[in-house]
């Protein structure tokens, strides 16, 4: 009987495809639950307490959920398939994921979390700049873009192309540094999570003086509706610092924010 990951041969074909299988599961799973409870919260229950930090008027077009849950599925079915490759990068060696916790990992595991988390939305920054490249952008990243309004349901709305390379940074992220699974699964739901709330198109950032602060460091709402509205600003992922750096922060997103925070 088989009692750890270790036990499992992940290139012997019946057991890549289970998890392929299992993995799209988790990501799908993680998908309905963040987005659906993001949608549900905000415009079915609160809706009346939150729809003056409504960024957009109009209402969604219809069939745009369906069809950026069309796209997500198929953005699960590849984040899957490079979880299973990975399964076996693993069990070969070749990557520094571990699966059991020492004392260091009190300091390590969250430090581990916050460098993927800068590692990803470096590497997400320059690929979403090189996706707006007139001669790739048609090509690869327009299926985003065709959610003129965002919902909480768009943050997976990927072409397959875009998806793959979402995918990919995630196995070379753990064989660079050292991660717990359990860390790197944090990784994974925190990047669930903050692209509900960069698509929602309602600015949650509370108004207080730290959300404030943190409305202007984190990406929300209201600075990636900029980039659907304007396409040449705001290019991060869960950070707005290389926007900063690379001076494609929205000129507009500073005063927007602090009249809607």
């Amino acid at each position: 009987m088989k009692t750890s990951l270790a036990d499992f041969d992940f290139l012997e074909p019946t057991t890549f495809i289970i998890t392929c299988i299992t993995m799209f599961f988790v990501v799908m799973i993680r998908y309905f639950i963040l987005s659906g409870f993001f949608h549900s919260y905000f415009y079915l229950w609160k809706k009346e307490e939150w729809k003056l930090r409504k960024i957009n008027a109009k209402a969604y077009p219809p069939e745009q959920f369906k069809k950026e849950i069309t796209w997500s599925t198929l953005t699960a079915i590849l984040f899957s398939v490079i979880g299973a490759f990975t399964a076996v990068l693993w069990q070969k060696g070749y990557t520094q994921l571990y699966t059991d916790l020492h004392w260091y990992d009190v300091v390590w595991f969250p430090c581990s979390i916050v460098i993927s988390m800068l590692i990803h939305e470096t590497y997400y920054y320059w690929v979403h700049r090189w996706m707006h490249h007139p001669k790739i952008y048609h090509l690869v990243h327009k299926v985003h873009h065709d959610s003129k309004i965002t919902s909480a349901w768009t943050a997976f709305s990927f072409h397959p192309i875009e998806g793959l390379l979402e995918a990919l940074i995630m196995p070379v992220i753990i064989c660079i540094i050292p991660m717990h699974i359990y860390a790197a699964t944090v990784h994974l739901t925190i990047m669930t999570i903050t692209a509900a709330i960069n698509h929602l198109d309602i600015e949650i950032y509370p108004k207080t003086k730290w959300g404030n602060w943190l409305g202007k460091i984190m990406i929300g709402a209201t600075h990636h509706s900029h980039h659907h509205k304007y396409y040449r600003y705001n290019f991060g992922l869960y950070f707005t610092f290389w926007d900063k750096i690379g001076k494609t922060e929205s000129p507009k997103f500073q005063k927007e924010f602090e009249e809607r925070a």
